[in-house]
């Protein structure tokens, strides 16, 4: 693929297979690289920047045509599928629990982002509330404090691993 590109942009180069840690090679094993990436902070980890675009690609589960008409085959697939989009889902979310006093409830909320809207549970103690929520994992580092000025206490981010 790397020498058919480089073959349409008639580019001569000798092309290597690189095992592990490519994006460290430049500038004294290679003079350049072809390299899969996602969001390319390695690559500008190591001071590269990306010059183009060989292929873009996304990922598919893919399954035979007799196998899909299995009923049972079937199932297991779409249960697989459900997880599969789970993960995709939870990717960059984090969960942000917290327990408000009942007064400063009204506060909190207006604050908090949520795939609906956020949970809010009874603790034993009935001035307070437990409030669960699900955020883009890049909103925390603002929010916290401010959900704190506004009455929120024991907050605590969590990782999570998928949304079904």
């Amino acid at each position: 693929m790397t020498n058919d590109y480089l073959a349409r942009h008639s580019v001569s180069a000798n092309v290597e297979f690189s095992w592990g840690a490519t994006e460290v090679k430049p500038p004294k094993l290679a003079d350049a690289i072809v390299e899969v990436t996602e969001t390319g902070s390695s690559l500008r980890a190591n001071n590269l920047r990306i010059v183009d675009v060989v292929l873009e690609s996304t990922t598919r589960f893919i399954a035979n045509r007799r196998t899909w008409l299995d009923p049972w085959t079937r199932s297991k697939i779409e249960r697989i599928v459900m997880m599969l989009e789970g993960v995709l889902a939870a990717d960059g979310r984090v969960g942000l629990m917290m327990n408000v006093r009942r007064p400063d409830l009204a506060r909190v909320l207006l604050l908090l982002p949520a795939l609906q809207k956020p949970t809010v549970s009874s603790l034993t103690d009935d001035e307070w509330v437990a409030v669960n929520t699900i955020i883009e994992e890049k909103l925390v580092r603002d929010l916290a404090p401010l959900l704190r000025e506004n009455g929120a206490e024991g907050i605590v981010e969590y990782a999570i691993n998928k949304i079904i």
